[in-house]
């Protein structure tokens, strides 16, 4: 899913070729992109939102009722476009309260066996049951483990601590899906000359950070000022997140102008 400013929808290719990716891994195919992108065109001017939440969907087809992939015919396109539900400017400007859960994104006794992270698929079960505990805590969003513990991603999420001068986030070799967003935060660290690294992180990590923020497709870079009901570094977002933000705002907004 991505967010659509002024009818542009925002990297685009990049969620297309995750979409390919995922797909390939599940022994699935996909309309040609350019049916796919011409989709997303034409459903949003329809929708005539100016600012929108775009999903884009592709299922193996209609069928028996059974198992064996090769009952689905031709591969089907859904493309679903609605007004978007970002966090509320007090969450951009305050900062939001995380919960550390101990799931996983896969449900119980899956992790490691027949689903690859990188998979983009429907299956939600997990982040769904985190999401409820992380509610039931008071919390915005839910911070999941690997099986071992380590941190991994949010429900819906990556996110970064930001210790001093270094900004870290968790390898994909923990399990995590790569976001888009993720790769785009990244990329402006890299060229705004802040350091950043890739390294395992454990539930201190994050409750004894600095700064920590959010990235998602739909929300973009959210704070995070709490964790575990206890507020994190100052208590309100930091330097270098208002500088992500910032950054990351002027990207968005450069790309779909030049679009």
């Amino acid at each position: 899913m991505t967010r659509a400013f002024s009818g542009i929808a925002f990297a685009l290719d990049e969620h297309l070729d995750r979409l390919e990716r995922s797909a390939a891994g599940l022994a699935m195919r996909t309309p040609p992109r350019e049916e796919i992108r011409r989709a997303v065109v034409d459903t949003l001017r329809k929708s005539e939102l100016p600012d929108a939440y775009v999903r884009i969907v592709v299922t193996r087809g209609a069928g028996e009722i059974a198992l064996d992939p090769a009952e689905a015919g031709e591969p089907r396109l859904i493309i679903i476009v609605r007004a978007p539900k970002p966090p509320s400017a007090e969450a951009y400007r305050d900062g939001v309260e995380v919960a550390i859960v101990g799931r996983t994104r896969f449900a119980p006794g899956v992790a490691t066996s027949t689903i690859d992270p990188q998979i983009k698929s429907g299956n939600y079960l997990g982040s769904v049951m985190a999401v409820g505990e992380a509610r039931k805590r008071g919390a915005y969003e839910a911070i999941l483990c690997d099986n071992v513990g380590r941190l991994s991603e949010g429900s819906s999420s990556n996110f970064f601590v930001v210790r001093g001068r270094w900004v870290m986030t968790p390898p994909l070799s923990v399990g995590l899906l790569e976001g888009i967003t993720r790769r785009k935060v990244m990329e402006i660290l890299h060229r705004e000359g802040i350091r950043c690294a890739e390294q395992a992180l454990w539930p201190i990590d994050l409750q004894s950070a600095d700064e920590a923020f959010l990235t998602s497709s739909v929300r973009g870079v959210v704070p995070v000022s709490r964790v575990d009901g206890k507020p994190l570094g100052e208590g309100k977002p930091g330097p270098i997140t208002h500088r992500i933000m910032q950054a990351y705002d002027a990207l968005v907004r450069e790309a779909t102008t030049r679009a």
